[in-house]
């Protein structure tokens, strides 16, 4: 995720080493603090293959800049990743935020829905923090205050990202020409194929169906 905010960001306009990482720890360094040992080795790999073109300018003052922009092949690295996020990029919380920041750049309305139903669909699975003779126990069910806070908490949230997501789709579906006459029959936007390959539940779920 560190590489899709890079070339999120650099897409935008280029940028110094600096002005980028404020833009990351800005994103998600409340959550997963932005070191330089993970920075700068990310941005050496993409000048390495091609993606970022790093160029040496000179400063206000004596020390000169490095300035950061996106090639053409790192535009169109980062397009295709958005277009096909990891299972992990779908399921895991601070993940999938990542990925919205950058969404937008995607010029297709039908691949951001695509991308959304992906996450639809994972919200919409049974599933809880916590199990009990293997069904996941819902938050009137669980007798300790803390855990059910977590569990209550986790439904506020999923209700509220459901009700968006639901709000969303239909704009892009709109837009996309879903529906229309011309539009062929249950060809959604992004077909069939993202929503038929459901993304994974290994771990700890994001959003606990069980909770709302």
């Amino acid at each position: 995720m560190l590489e899709l905010s890079i070339l999120g960001f650099l897409y935008e306009r280029p940028l110094h080493g600096y002005e980028l990482k404020e833009r990351i720890q800005g994103l998600s360094g409340h959550v997963r603090p932005v070191s330089d040992g993970a920075l700068y080795p990310a941005i050496t790999r993409l000048v390495k293959n091609g993606l970022v073109d790093s160029r040496t300018e000179p400063g206000a003052s004596a020390a000169p800049r490095r300035t950061l922009s996106l090639t053409d092949a790192g535009r169109a690295e980062l397009l295709a990743r958005l277009r096909s996020p990891k299972d992990a990029e779908i399921t895991d919380g601070q993940r999938f935020f990542t990925l919205l920041a950058f969404l937008g750049l995607l010029p297709d309305p039908a691949d951001q829905a695509a991308v959304l139903r992906r996450r639809q669909a994972f919200l919409e699975a049974p599933a809880s923090f916590f199990y009990a003779d293997g069904a996941p126990v819902r938050a009137e069910d669980e007798p300790d205050p803390f855990r059910r806070g977590m569990l209550r908490i986790a439904r506020a949230t999923g209700t509220e990202e459901k009700a968006w997501l639901a709000e969303t789709l239909a704009d892009l579906d709109r837009r996309a020409g879903v529906g229309r006459p011309d539009t062929a029959a249950g060809a959604g936007p992004g077909g069939g194929a993202s929503r038929a390959g459901g993304p994974g539940r290994a771990g700890r779920p994001d959003r606990p169906a069980s909770a709302r």
